[in-house]
């Protein structure tokens, strides 16, 4: 089970920075229903994911603990003038690690904050990316990507007939073409180039076996 923070992004002007801010578009969002979205940097680096919600008093942003004291300086440096108050909070545990990887929603942690693009990490296929929502930081970068049709590496499920580690590379037996982003047991989300999926992969000398993902 992973670690949860909730950061609290409550006045006036709440709506306003946070479109500004984050992937998908939150007027779309009811009182007590959820979205799924990313923070990226200008670069269109997804900095952290999180599951954004609405209800009376603003929004709660649902990430992992590790980054979330990280996240609330940084968003603080981009308030400016807005009238909005960032705070953090506690929340419960989130899913097993071994459900996210079957499902296919991945986890960014220190690890992977700013290393890999939204489309790279399916975002664009979880719903929780608006292209038609006006600008945000990365949006560009973003973009640009979708319309091209340019997203030649992505996310993928594997599983592997040794324990590998967040972080080891993937190799096609001449190169290193990928990296592990999660693991769990011998289950593993790693980031590739699409056509390579069904070739023969290895970490560190462990055959990785592809297994579809539910919605790709």
């Amino acid at each position: 089970m992973k670690q949860q923070n909730i950061i609290r992004v409550v006045g006036p002007d709440s709506l306003e920075f946070l479109q500004g801010q984050l992937t998908n578009d939150l007027r779309n969002l009811e009182a007590g229903a959820s979205i799924r979205c990313a923070w990226c940097n200008p670069k269109g680096r997804v900095i952290c994911t999180m599951m954004a919600s609405k209800d009376a008093g603003g929004y709660s942003l649902l990430l992992p603990s590790e980054l979330a004291e990280d996240v609330v300086r940084r968003l603080t440096m981009f308030r400016f003038r807005t009238k909005v108050d960032i705070e953090i909070a506690a929340a419960p545990d989130g899913p097993d690690s071994t459900q996210l990887i079957r499902d296919g929603i991945p986890y960014i942690g220190q690890d992977q904050t700013e290393k890999f693009t939204a489309h790279m990490l399916n975002l664009d296929l979880l719903d929780a990316i608006s292209f038609d929502k006006g600008c945000y930081t990365g949006q560009e970068v973003i973009a640009r990507t979708h319309y091209k049709g340019a997203t030649k590496r992505r996310m993928l499920r594997f599983e592997s007939e040794r324990p590998v580690s967040v972080g080891d590379k993937v190799s096609d037996g001449n190169r290193d073409i990928g990296e592990v982003l999660n693991v769990a047991g011998l289950d593993l989300l790693a980031v590739v180039p699409v056509d390579k999926a069904d070739d023969t992969l290895t970490v560190n000398g462990a055959k990785l076996t592809h297994h579809p993902l539910p919605y790709l």
